[in-house]
């Protein structure tokens, strides 16, 4: 059985592996038969339209639950709903506010279990940002990969994606919102260069893909002044696009804010591949939910 509640739970040969079964588009029906919970404590688009369709491509049945039709820790212990599920399906993945409910998930040890985000980290949407990444650049080994933002749970996982597959990292977030240093050493120890700045400019000159996300996530409104303030002079604009590598990509894992993070002229230009990883994040579901299913 294995869980995968953080990219870096994966082996690079593991990684590699499910990058090449998201390229397949003939999956193997290994969930024929079965059934998938999928829970979501926050309100999902991509994630939630992605996964259900992974779940039918692999021939299984998607059960959709919110936060509060079963009440994480709330109505019964996370433990409790857990092994509950275990009784019906053959994953439980779940998008939730705390990634200490996806551990408590995880070791008790029934059933595989699957983070689709966490205050954290997010592995499908790392998994699906490589995989949009390799479609166009045919190798990811070598190239430069620059986030312009927030050093929140997507860049936590990117960076730790882009270290098990030789592609070097710039960041550049305010101060105060840097990554996580843990996760910097981390990807360093894998023998990648993480450049860190407060200054997009610095960051982005010689990437390949210049990746950026909201400044206001769910659940940080009521701290969205300061956070916007704060990430004042961080926009991806058409200008900042001009100093990466030529043929350089523009990357949002959604929803963008045209005007804030990111100029609409980038984010529905011809550099764009938003949508690409978009789709792929269906892609990026269906091959790990093939893979644990045949682990």
């Amino acid at each position: 059985m294995r869980h995968v509640l953080e990219i870096d739970d994966l082996s690079e040969a593991e990684l590699a592996e499910i990058l090449d079964l998201a390229s397949e588009r003939s999956p193997q029906a290994v969930l024929a038969g079965k059934g998938v919970a999928l829970i979501f404590e926050k309100p999902s688009n991509r994630t939630r339209n992605a996964c259900e369709m992974a779940v039918v491509a692999l021939g299984g049945h998607p059960v959709v639950m919110r936060g509060d039709d079963i009440g994480l820790g709330e109505r019964e212990t996370v433990e409790d709903v857990t092994r509950v599920l275990a009784r019906y399906h053959a994953l439980v993945c779940a998008r939730v506010f705390e990634h200490r409910h996806l551990e408590a998930m995880a070791a008790v040890g029934e059933v595989p279990v699957v983070n689709l985000l966490s205050e954290r980290s997010h592995p499908t949407q790392a998994i699906a940002d490589l995989l949009t990444l390799r479609s166009r650049w045919g190798s990811l080994a070598g190239r430069k990969v620059a986030w312009v933002g927030d050093g929140n749970n997507v860049a936590r996982s990117l960076v730790l994606a882009c270290s098990m597959v030789g592609v070097d990292v710039a960041l550049a977030c305010p101060a105060g919102f840097e990554l996580d240093p843990v996760a910097v050493e981390a990807a360093k120890a894998r023998g990648i260069s993480v450049e860190e700045t407060t200054l997009p400019s610095d960051a982005v000159p010689g990437a390949d893909a210049v990746c950026t996300d909201v400044w206001v996530s769910m659940g940080q409104e009521s701290d969205g002044s300061r956070r916007v303030e704060a990430f004042s002079g961080f926009c991806v604009t058409e200008d900042l696009m001009e100093k990466a590598a030529p043929g350089a990509v523009f990357m949002h894992c959604l929803p963008a804010h045209r005007g804030l993070e990111v100029e609409a002229s980038v984010i529905d230009g011809p550099r764009s591949a938003v949508w690409d990883q978009s789709e792929n994040r269906m892609h990026a579901a269906r091959a790990l939910f093939q893979w644990i299913a045949r682990a």
